[in-house]
């Protein structure tokens, strides 16, 4: 029963976010509009709208809603294979889906300390134009560059005329 289910809101879903559904929706509500002045704008013409769209509505909620638990516990599986195959990777974070609201606050606020951590070593503020002599007795001038070389520890060097 499960998998029918399964199948079918899949494939329904898939179906429902189609251009053609969206054609054939459209088509539908202009025939209604159309056909209101042979009903004289009855209150019955107005129900079978509003009846119509009620259920559809009501019923998609529940194809749309399995599908996208279906997509959300997919998701969540792979990350957690990623976590446990990236070696040095925090495994602990597999199954965060399971914690409470509490538990889940407390792990943001610690992840956003490590992650402002992690961005203030990265924008300290660089004196730019030091000049330092070399071992030789010349100059040389250097700046920070967020685009240097890595092999020169996060600075470009030019050579100053003595």
């Amino acid at each position: 029963m499960n998998e029918l289910f399964r199948k079918f809101s899949q494939s329904t879903s898939i179906a429902a976010g189609s251009a053609a559904a969206f054609f054939i929706a459209s088509a539908a509500i202009v025939v209604w509009a159309l056909s209101g002045p042979l009903f004289a704008f009855s209150t019955t013409w107005q129900l079978v709208i509003n009846t119509s769209t009620t259920i559809v509505t009501f019923l998609m909620v529940f194809l749309i809603q399995n599908t996208q638990n279906r997509d959300s516990k997919a998701l969540h599986l792979k990350l957690d294979e990623l976590l446990r195959a990236v070696h040095g990777a925090r495994t602990g974070l597999v199954g965060l889906e399971a914690l409470s609201d509490e538990e889940l606050e407390h792990l943001h606020k610690q992840l956003e300390g490590v992650s402002k951590a992690h961005a203030d070593a990265v924008t300290e503020p660089i004196a730019d134009d030091i000049e330092e002599e070399k071992d030789d007795g010349s100059r040389v001038a250097t700046a920070a560059s967020s685009k240097s070389n890595p092999s020169t520890n996060g600075r470009r060097s030019e050579r100053v005329p003595d």
